[in-house]
């Protein structure tokens, strides 16, 4: 038989219940009310505006160009922007590999840039302009830094100047620092054929194909030149083979001296011809 309940035991209960019911609603109904007023009041205050505008790795251009092309002032709206659409504007430049906008803080907006890296200055008409990794020549610059970079001369060809620019990746660094100066220097036999001249005052004859894959042993090269008890500088090819030839032997119809910069200055000797002997 089933066991009869008096609604009087169940009172107590009901009314437990009805007045946690009653007193979640007065709670949400006070969070609610807060939470709007403190919203209000936020978007009131100064704490809702821009007060701060901040760039982070710009260095190929001031600072000022991204926040210029970000549009954003002191005084905006923290909220009345979309991110994306300032990392958008910002990507269109080709020397900016990567950008990210977020706000910080309460009324800071931060800007921070990933450029393109410089690796190398060429020079176009009789200027000279850094190179980006991407192959990009980068001819915003307002001024011209100390070049702490290899020299591309008679690079007309980008793709051929990209090819050379991911080789050069691949270098060592060591290796890297000892170019000064890389010429274009191709024929009808080999279009990849460059010269490079080294800081310690040798010439590379390479094929830009494979220069990296060469030119990583030139410090052990030089050791052996040196080792062997040559302490002339020379021309070292590695297009093909490897081999060595000093100035002396390569430009022996001329005369020549070292710059500063480690190349070879050549000037050709007088040479008199056979009446000028016979006279004699």
């Amino acid at each position: 038989m089933d066991k009869v309940i008096d609604i009087e035991e169940r009172i107590p209960t009901l009314r437990e219940k009805r007045r946690k019911r009653t007193n979640f609603k007065f709670i949400f109904l006070i969070v609610l009310f807060l939470v709007t007023l403190f919203l209000l009041l936020y978007f009131q205050s100064p704490y809702s505006e821009i007060q701060n505008v901040e760039v982070i790795g710009a260095e190929l251009v001031d600072a000022d160009v991204y926040k210029e092309q970000s549009a954003l002032h002191t005084g905006d709206s923290m909220w009345g922007f979309k991110v994306t659409d300032i990392q958008d504007k910002i990507s269109e430049d080709h020397w900016v590999k990567d950008v990210s906008v977020k706000r910080k803080w309460l009324t800071t907006v931060q800007i921070e840039v990933k450029e393109w890296e410089k690796v190398a200055y060429i020079s176009v008409e009789n200027e000279l302009y850094p190179m980006l990794e991407n192959g990009d020549i980068f001819k915003e610059a307002s001024s011209l830094e100390p070049i702490d970079a290899p020299l591309f001369l008679e690079f007309e060809d980008e793709k051929l100047r990209k090819r050379l620019l991911e080789e050069l990746a691949k270098l060592d660094s060591t290796v890297l620092s000892l170019i000064s100066q890389i010429n274009s220097t191709p024929s009808s036999a080999d279009p990849y054929a460059i010269t490079l001249f080294m800081n310690d005052g040798y010439e590379v004859r390479a094929e830009v194909t494979t220069l990296a894959e060469k030119l990583n042993y030139y410090p052990s090269i030089v050791a052996q030149i040196e080792s062997a008890g040559s302490n002339e500088k020379g021309i070292i090819d590695i297009e093909v083979g490897s081999y060595y030839k000093s100035y002396q032997d390569e430009y022996a119809q001329f005369d020549f001296n070292i710059d500063e910069s480690g190349e070879a200055v050549i000037e050709e000797q007088e040479v008199m011809d056979d009446e000028e002997t016979t006279s004699e």
